[in-house]
């Protein structure tokens, strides 16, 4: 089968179980995850560290409060709890994400003249010419590459404790898909598995 046709399969999935209207919906994501939990310590209560690079300007800073409201469920989820302030938590959380969009071409595709895709103009954009000539196609619709990461450290000490990356792709905005990839990079803890693996979870219908 085309790899573009099972690519766009695989994506319009995702969509449906985001977009889904009714019952709950799943999403899966390829997780690593790594670190050493010490036996029989609970998760306690956290409070988000930001690197330098995530509060140097009132943008960046507002990406990350985004991002860290993103992720408030699953650390839950996982058992952790919110601190009153910094120096009172048991850990401190890192959080990192990156959202690529890609606007596939028409020629990727050796099939590309059966779907009628879009021509790119670089003066008018992407542009048509009635129904034998080019259209806006869902084959050719933008697509987003996805990945979070969790860092969770030792408040006292300072030592990395637990470290997860999630990632997937699809046509849904990169935004949308924060909460579930921060669910499925939580979903083993404290079990670490270094080796990537499909993890499936599920999530609230929108």
């Amino acid at each position: 089968m085309n790899r573009r046709l099972v690519l766009t399969a695989l994506a319009a999935a995702s969509v449906v179980a985001i977009t889904g209207c009714a019952g709950p919906a799943s999403v899966s994501a390829d997780v690593s995850s790594y670190g050493a939990w010490p036996s029989g310590r609970q998760p306690g209560t956290y409070a988000f560290d930001r690197l330098p690079s995530q509060q140097q300007s009132d943008e960046a800073s507002k990406r990350q409060t985004a991002l860290e409201d993103a992720a408030r469920a699953s650390l839950e989820k996982a058992g952790f709890k919110p601190a009153a302030d910094t120096k009172s938590a048991d850990v401190l959380i890192t959080l990192g994400a990156r959202v690529t969009a890609y606007d596939p071409v028409p020629w990727d595709d050796p099939l590309w003249w059966r779907w009628r895709g879009r021509m790119f103009s670089p003066r008018y954009g992407y542009v048509g010419a009635g129904p034998w000539g080019w259209r806006q196609d869902p084959f050719f619709d933008r697509r987003y590459d996805r990945a979070v990461a969790v860092l969770v450290r030792d408040r006292a000490s300072g030592e990395a404790l637990y470290e997860a990356h999630a990632s997937n792709e699809g046509f849904a905005p990169g935004d949308a898909m924060l909460g579930p990839l921060f669910d499925a990079a939580l979903a083993g803890f404290p079990q670490v598995e270094p080796k990537s693996h499909r993890v499936t979870v599920m999530v609230a219908a929108r």
